[in-house]
């Protein structure tokens, strides 16, 4: 590796190993209860819309219960929307009156967010929206209004550099909506030209080195972010699948449904063995509670973590594509261990393997510590001895400790 590799990957060694964290979708938007799209969607007007921010008043916003929740569940770091595409701030800016901390609320939620994440030993991530619908020029464009446009990147690069530099260290800056496919199918390979991303990446790289970006500013970042999607196979480099914890909504929508408990887990299980981060969202209502159902289910992710932790956290992605599936789950690997993450349950108490040529020196099962007994059948590997039943919900896990670093077998 070059000297800059070798610093790219030490700086987001602590991103690959904590592997989940929480996304948070919170804006005036949650008075609506449709989205976070609404003010455009239902093309508001811009008066209209701003008088929300009359309303915006969260009685019971509590950052700190955020982090804690997001601790309990056992996520690593979290990233709060401190700008979405509809332009409101929930940060002090000297850019624009249209704040958090100008308006009603008279708060800077994104400082109280910053101070929560610290207390927690949580890492701490911004989302910040490049598109901002509050200027006519962004609908122009570039060609037809050049001046416009100017001032609308200016502000962009303005916002972004306050975030930067009025609350300490920040670990991830989450950009958003650079090449915008609803404007015109997007500027392709010119979208980093057309928002000068060049420019403010050079400035942020000097004013925060060890910060992580994505890849949405136009240029290729430090991880990629496949959205509302978990690859199915390993892709390139370091990503974050960004998931709703509902079917639809990134922003507050009561009238959406959760995914339970077993979806939730797969799609991490899914993400981790693919070698990439879950960033699971919430959408808190416009008092800043996070509703009762993503409480549920982030805590019951959390109890399953804490027995089945190692089998997520600070893995690597090893085999190759396809080979992190068996008949009952996945398999993360982490050094010379192994983890079977089952989904579904074997009533014979046996369990065969295919997909590693490794010696097998122990297997435990996570949930209750009970050793397992292991023999190699000609290519198969057989572990016997698992209980009539299941110990942990939804899913349990068996630590191989292997030989030596896993190695795949292909079928025949």
């Amino acid at each position: 590796m070059s000297p800059s590799e070798l610093h790219a990957a030490d700086r987001t060694r602590w991103f690959t190993d904590a592997r989940f964290g929480m996304f948070i979708h919170w804006g005036l938007y949650s008075l609506l209860g449709r989205g976070e799209w609404a003010r455009y969607t239902e093309a508001i007007p811009p008066d209209e819309y701003h008088a929300l921010a009359d309303q915006f008043q969260p009685r019971y916003f509590d950052a700190a219960a955020w982090a804690r929740l997001a601790k309990a569940a056992g996520m690593k770091y979290m990233v709060l929307t401190t700008k979405h595409h509809d332009g409101f701030c929930l940060f002090d800016s000297q850019y624009t009156d249209f704040t958090s901390v100008k308006t009603a609320a008279g708060r800077d939620f994104v400082a109280e967010y910053v101070e929560a994440c610290r207390a927690e030993g949580l890492r701490v991530g911004f989302y910040f929206s490049v598109k901002d619908w509050d200027f006519p020029a962004y609908f122009d464009g570039p060609e037809r209004n050049p001046e416009g446009w100017a001032k609308l990147v200016d502000h962009f690069h303005n916002q972004a550099k306050e975030l930067l530099t009025n609350y300490g260290k920040i670990d991830i800056f989450w950009f958003d909506c650079s090449d915008d496919a609803n404007f015109r199918g997007g500027w392709g390979d010119k979208t980093a030209d057309v928002w000068r991303s060049q420019e403010l990446v050079a400035w942020i790289r000097n004013a925060q080195p060890d910060i992580l970006l994505n890849n949405r500013s136009g240029l290729p970042g430090d991880f990629s972010t496949p959205e509302q999607t978990i690859p199915h196979a390993s892709q390139p480099g370091v990503f974050e699948s960004c998931v709703t914890m509902t079917y639809k909504s990134w922003g507050y929508c009561p009238s959406d449904h959760y995914k339970d408990l077993w979806r939730l887990l797969d799609e991490l299980t899914a993400c981790v063995a693919a070698g990439g981060n879950y960033l699971l969202n919430v959408g808190p209502d416009p008092d800043g509670v996070i509703p009762l159902p993503a409480c549920e289910r982030l805590l019951q992710m959390g109890e399953w973590l804490r027995l089945h932790g190692e089998a997520i956290y600070a893995t690597e992605r090893v085999l190759p594509d396809w080979w992190d599936y068996f008949s009952g789950g996945r398999i993360t690997t982490k050094g010379n261990n192994a983890y079977l993450i089952l989904q579904l349950w074997t009533p014979t108490g046996v369990l065969s393997l295919n997909q590693l040529r490794n010696d097998v020196r122990r297997a435990v099962l996570l949930a209750t510590g009970q050793e397992l007994a292991v023999r190699r059948e000609g290519r198969r590997l057989l572990i016997e001895g698992l209980p009539a039943l299941p110990p942990a919900l939804p899913f349990n896990v068996v630590k191989l400790e292997l030989d030596g670093p896993a190695a795949p077998q292909f079928y025949y």
